[in-house]
């Protein structure tokens, strides 16, 4: 099958992050036509005047519609795009050079009707986003799933990164209006459907994430919270591991309260955890000041995402 990509990004009051994805997409090493498709989410902020620049040096879409979310914003598109294969984007993404030649290669050697790829920090990223990229991408925190190591098991694609054909767009009808975990939902639905997902770890991009703490503790408290309604929802993908940061923070709290009753080893545990998160973050960042950010953000990760996990459980 001849594969005809366009590309799906939807926008919220974010011009100047547009900019920046389009100006890397006019880089591309990819020398086959493809499309863009912007889909302007009822921003106040509206990033046309951006897309308009473009036009003479890409084969861009400007879409713009009421307020839905980001999901129903990429159903949207894709009901409006002219390709056959959908890669969607969040607008605060960085593609390199190779992004869509990875991609086309990939598929052309192992087909699948969607896939899923990693996100690394680009070199002009913030010391604290580049640290909250390695919180959400190590193997001492997440055990490398959303960075670049290859997964045995079945891929769940994130929605900042990944593709979809028309055909099983058309047979599941894309994304839910759910607000978190729309990507995951969407998986799930394309695996009953009968339909292969993959990781192209060559498939990369420079993704910004959250800008500051604050943010980045909203969004981990979102996704724990969410984790149990969809193990509920879809009971056979429930996995224990889902419940370790949980753990971490029960464990974290323990020792704190050990250190009152003169009970070290806990605590002791948890300092060796964070010198082996600072090392080895300082160590692939080659930056002493990343190697502390990261061990303030993979707590907070943790402490975030259990905290929300625990409240839909029990609350």
């Amino acid at each position: 099958m001849e594969l005809n990509f366009s590309i799906i990004v939807p926008v919220y009051n974010r011009p100047d992050e547009i900019d920046e994805l389009l100006e890397s997409l006019t880089k591309q090493t990819f020398t086959a036509s493809y499309e863009v498709v912007i889909v302007e989410d009822g921003s106040t902020k509206k990033c046309d005047e951006i897309v308009a620049n473009y036009k003479d040096k890409l084969q861009i879409k400007y879409l713009s519609k009421p307020n839905t979310g980001a999901g129903l914003s990429r159903n949207f598109g894709m009901k409006n795009a002219s390709g056959n294969y959908f890669l969607i984007l969040d607008s605060d993404i960085i593609l390199p050079a190779t992004y869509l030649k990875s991609i086309h290669s990939q598929l052309k050697v192992n087909y699948t009707d969607a896939f899923g790829g990693p996100d690394a920090a680009h070199a002009s990223f913030s010391d604290l986003q580049k640290a909250i990229n390695y919180s959400m991408t190590s193997f001492l925190t997440t055990g490398g799933l959303r960075g670049r190591e290859k997964s045995k098991a079945k891929f769940q694609p994130r929605s900042f990164n990944m593709g979809l054909s028309k055909k099983a767009f058309k047979e599941t009808q894309g994304f839910s209006n759910r607000k978190i975990g729309e990507d995951i939902d969407l998986t799930f639905r394309l695996w009953n459907g009968g339909f292969q997902t993959q990781f192209i770890v060559d498939a990369f991009v420079y993704h910004k994430r959250r800008t500051s703490i604050k943010q980045f503790l909203k969004q981990t408290y979102n996704f724990g919270k969410e984790r149990p309604v969809l193990n509920n929802q879809y009971p056979n993908t429930a996995k224990l591991t889902y419940w370790f940061p949980s753990v971490f923070l029960l464990g974290m709290l323990v020792s704190i309260v050990g250190l009152f009753f003169s009970v070290f080893y806990p605590f002791y545990l948890l300092v060796f955890y964070s010198l082996a998160i600072f090392i080895n973050a300082a160590s692939s960042t080659k930056s002493i000041k990343i190697g502390f950010l990261s061990v303030l953000t993979s707590i907070i990760q943790f402490l975030g995402y259990g905290a929300g996990f625990l409240k839909a459980v029990f609350l």
